[in-house]
């Protein structure tokens, strides 16, 4: 243990700069993706345009933060490139930030958050590739502390929004003033359009005016957001200075070179594959391949489409859940489920870094999986009770908060760190959190609100099963791996006796 201790301390010595670089690139990652449901409202009177309209901007960040997920994925894995392309799209996010107050049309609004989900999809798959480059098989620590600054940057967002949001209707007119929703009505729809905006049929009923004088003041929420994002670009841009990727320096040697020295991987190959995220994903290095290494990707990238599909529908319809028959909470109980469900992941996330370097992947995964489905029967069962709510909530996030490292970190570790694992899974928890939000919508929509509950719980369980089979797919892979490594040394022995 002390020797594992002293490694991984040495590793993160070596490489500090490039990792803190990373966490801060998550932590405008998580401040971006939180910012939207809390000013919806305020957006609104801003754009002047119907709830069914602003919700509109919620489909673009969504659609495109897969389509920036898919985009990282093409990035060469290079240093200048992918520092580049980390450096753009955080500058991209404070931009956004800074001419949101400007944008006051709903399709003006819904081009700046359709740049900023771009963005937000390129550092996903870009930061959690580098860090499994860069540690590889010590990379779940890493990877733990990197997706607990998503939650802080989520956790932030919300409270620098707070301060600045309308109490009262942000429209005023002259002739029906009188008429304008009350504050517990503009509180409940914020908590409603939490979940991106997926429970419309609920809340179409509250009167919000679009013609009149706009009285906001969200705009400094935003300019704020933009200049506490900005140290994040320049950290980027301290990272290229430092390693000599700048234009003035391309010609003195990399000081990134040095790690092909310090690959942890016994089959580090430091060229092989890594030309490209996809590099590994071509038909030449395809053939040949055994159907294990297609179906362990095909495993990661399910699981990861149920759980971050069970995050977001979680996130999206507790409150809704809560406020509807048989709980009938208030609605300022209600939205505090919300921000408990986030704080538990961060909480999680954190309590992780420390426990990934103590257990396996394999057995910290088999913990949250296990403790997601307990959880869901349990709330289930409990279905009368606010207040086991409010507990199986916090569990909830708690367990699920480190899958998605986990099985990063594992899958790149049974695939020897190709690059394509990464991709994959980044872009299909992408396509799950939304996907999942909009079927358990509809379903909440035909079936009531007990059925949010069914659904996370099934997932859950389909997670579960999915999870074990990639187990028993590891180890007929592994066997595989090493019965044609035996026939290849067999086979090179005679020649090289012959030689």
């Amino acid at each position: 243990m002390r020797l594992l201790e002293e490694r991984i301390w040495s590793l993160f010595k070596r490489h500090w700069q490039q990792t803190l670089t990373h966490w801060s690139v998550f932590f405008s990652f998580g401040l971006c993706i939180a910012f939207l449901g809390p000013t919806i409202l305020d957006l609104r009177c801003q754009t002047q345009s119907t709830l069914q309209q602003i919700t509109w901007v919620f489909f673009s960040q969504q659609f495109f933060l897969l389509v920036g997920s898919s985009m990282g994925g093409l990035c060469k894995k290079t240093p200048v490139f992918s520092l580049s392309a980390l450096l753009s799209s955080t500058l991209i996010i404070s931009l956004v930030f800074a001419i949101i107050p400007l944008c006051h049309h709903v399709a003006v609004l819904s081009v700046a958050m359709a740049l900023a989900g771009t963005a937000m999809g390129v550092i996903d798959t870009i930061a959690n590739l580098q860090l499994v480059k860069l540690y590889q098989r010590d990379s779940a620590i890493f990877l733990q502390a990197l997706h607990f600054f998503i939650g802080l940057g989520a956790l932030v967002s919300p409270l620098v929004a707070d301060p600045f949001l309308a109490e009262d209707s942000c429209v005023l007119g002259a002739n029906w003033t009188t008429n304008a929703s009350s504050s517990s009505d503009l509180q409940h729809l914020r908590s409603s359009l939490a979940g991106h905006g997926t429970a419309l049929h609920n809340i179409s009923q509250y009167p919000l005016h679009t013609e009149g004088v706009i009285i906001t003041r969200v705009s400094y929420a935003f300019w704020i957001m933009a200049l506490i994002n900005l140290p994040v670009p320049a950290a980027v841009l301290a990272l290229m200075y430092h390693e000599r990727l700048l234009p003035c320096f391309m010609n003195s040697p990399r000081l990134l070179d040095r790690d092909s020295l310090s690959s942890t991987s016994p089959t580090g190959d430091s060229g092989h594959g890594h030309g490209n995220v996809f590099g590994c994903c071509n038909l030449e290095k395809l053939r040949g391949r055994p159907a294990s290494f297609f179906i362990l990707h095909a495993l990661g990238g399910a699981i990861l489409f149920i759980t971050d599909g069970i995050i977001g529908s979680y996130a999206g319809f507790v409150y809704t859940y809560a406020v509807s028959p048989p709980l009938l909470m208030g609605h300022k109980t209600a939205g505090c489920l919300d921000s408990i469900f986030w704080a538990s992941i961060t909480a999680g996330r954190l309590a992780f870094i420390y426990l990934s370097y103590r257990y396996t992947a394999p057995r910290l995964l088999t913990f949250s999986l296990v403790g997601v489905m307990l959880v869901q029967c349990m709330l289930l069962i409990f279905y009368t009770s606010c207040v086991f709510l409010f507990i199986g909530t916090c569990m909830l996030g708690l367990c699920i908060s480190s899958v998605f490292p986990s099985v990063l970190a594992f899958t790149e570790d049974i695939l020897d760190y190709k690059g394509c694992a990464t991709t994959v899974l980044v872009t299909s928890a992408s396509t799950g959190e939304m996907m999942l939000q909009l079927l358990v919508g509809s379903v909440i929509h035909s079936r009531g609100s007990y059925a949010f509950l069914l659904c996370c719980t099934i997932a859950s369980f389909i997670g579960f099963c999915l999870f074990l089979l990639l187990l028993y797919v590891q180890r007929i892979h592994t066997k595989c791996h090493t019965d044609s490594s035996i026939n290849t040394d067999m086979t090179e022995k005679p020649r090289t006796g012959g030689s």
